[in-house]
């Protein structure tokens, strides 16, 4: 059988410590295993499907058996699984590559199907933001980066999750998505390739905008709600499921 579905997936926030973090895992898991493996071509992890991640070179946060356990089964199944770094889980060295998934960097632009995605996890995208766009600077350099391994596990993760939480929630749940005035919007309407989908999470709001001849999708988050992208090939059709 033809494998004719791929599945995109963002903002899961495994391990924070908001609503109900278990039964977010439970999801998560149960949405992995419910993916048709022998259907299935690629699923992309479009970045904080961690709320906090951060591996030493012989460190790797503990928990999520029962996750990889899932993402692993898919692979041995043959799906291929793509992810990107988000804010939250940036500090991914090599751990998931052993484990067989292809790290990709935003913007990554891949043709699925007869049809031209831009993929990525969407935050920095665009003009403006210059102070966020310098904090993200800062924690994906690599000297600073060595200066945070000197912590002892046990206080880089105290500080880490405590950080991740705080910002969580001190930020709107209910964001609105503003449309054309959105450095993101305005990311996707300059780019310069030939566009079908431009597919990104990061915003924590459920957006489906017409951006010229293309389309911007971005995904929610998984605090509250399940929900993912599906696109099928034989019919052309890309779909977002909720639940």
């Amino acid at each position: 059988m033809p494998r004719k579905l791929t599945y995109f997936v963002s903002d899961v926030h495994l391990g924070l410590d908001v609503a109900d973090p278990s039964g977010r895992e439970s999801r998560f898991v149960a949405f992995l295993r419910g993916i048709p493996a022998s259907e299935t071509e690629a699923l992309y992890l479009l970045g904080d499907i961690w709320d906090f991640w951060y591996e030493y070179r012989d460190v790797v946060p503990k928990g999520y058996t029962r996750v990889f356990a899932a993402l692993q089964g898919l692979m041995d199944a043959g799906v291929k699984v793509y992810f990107f770094q988000g804010n939250h889980d940036i500090w991914t060295y090599s751990y998931f590559e052993e484990l067989g998934m292809t790290r990709c960097v935003q913007p990554y632009v891949t043709g699925i199907g007869g049809k031209t995605f831009c993929l990525g996890h969407g935050d920095g995208l665009g003009p403006g933001m210059w102070g966020y766009k310098f904090m993200r600077w800062g924690f994906h350099n690599h000297f600073l980066q060595r200066c945070f391994s000197t912590l002892h596990p046990w206080l880089a993760f105290r500080m880490g999750n405590g950080w991740s939480r705080k910002s969580r929630l001190g930020k709107s749940i209910g964001y609105t998505f503003k449309g054309e005035k959105e450095p993101l919007y305005r990311f996707c309407a300059s780019f310069t390739e030939p566009v079908d989908f431009f597919i990104f999470g990061h915003y924590h709001c459920a957006v489906d905008l017409p951006v010229g001849k293309a389309r911007l999708l971005i995904l929610r988050d998984w605090i509250t709600v399940s929900n993912w992208l599906v696109y099928d090939r034989s019919e052309e059709s890309l779909s977002y499921v909720e639940c």
